[in-house]
């Protein structure tokens, strides 16, 4: 009688323990995927200041690291990122954020390209990538930002033409004040 009394404890012990792990498992996903997509981000960059130190790749919930804001769902909607000293690039990988409305990481010193893919965060809103050192042309993937309402790529090294369809209709010439090698009108030069 003891036999099956305690085979029948260890049955609902690890009925309970798979459970556990299981509902755990399910959900943190979106928010690892977008831990994962602000890890990559945090990759890129260089913090002489220590700014992101708060950015712990192995917390299962990036909503709790600094310059951070999340909806209710633990969802990335904010990055304010602006005026902390930071260096280095921009990871493609932002445009995993699926719930993404304001991205601003103006006042730094960001190079390179502005990446593509930064138009798969369909819910931008305001986008300021102003006051950097970016280079390379607008990308037209950020013309199909269906939201996007304020834009400011002004004071970088960015070239090409200035895009007029789709998103940026709404987006005032000042936006793009301070890039020499910028102009309006003309072909879109992706290797400008």
């Amino acid at each position: 009688m003891e036999v099956a009394g305690t085979r029948r404890t260890l049955s609902i012990a690890a009925f309970a323990l798979m459970a556990m792990a299981v509902a755990s498992s399910l959900e943190p996903v979106a928010a690892n995927k977008d831990g994962d997509a602000l890890a990559a981000l945090r990759k890129g960059l260089e913090d002489p200041d220590g700014n992101l130190k708060s950015w712990d790749p192995s917390l299962v919930n990036p909503c709790t690291w600094f310059y951070v804001t999340c909806d209710g769902d633990n969802r990335v909607t904010r990055l304010d990122l602006g005026k902390l000293n930071l260096a280095g690039t921009l990871a493609p990988e932002l445009g995993q954020l699926e719930k993404l409305f304001s991205l601003d990481v103006s006042s730094n010193s960001i190079s390179g390209a502005i990446p593509a893919a930064l138009g798969d965060a369909k819910s931008l809103t305001f986008l300021h990538l102003d006051h950097n050192r970016l280079t390379g042309p607008i990308p037209r993937e950020l013309a199909g930002l269906p939201n996007l309402g304020i834009a400011d790529f002004s004071n970088n090294d960015l070239c090409g033409t200035i895009p007029t369809d789709g998103a940026f209709q709404k987006i005032p010439p000042s936006s793009f004040a301070n890039n020499p090698r910028l102009h309006q009108g003309g072909e879109y030069e992706p290797n400008c």
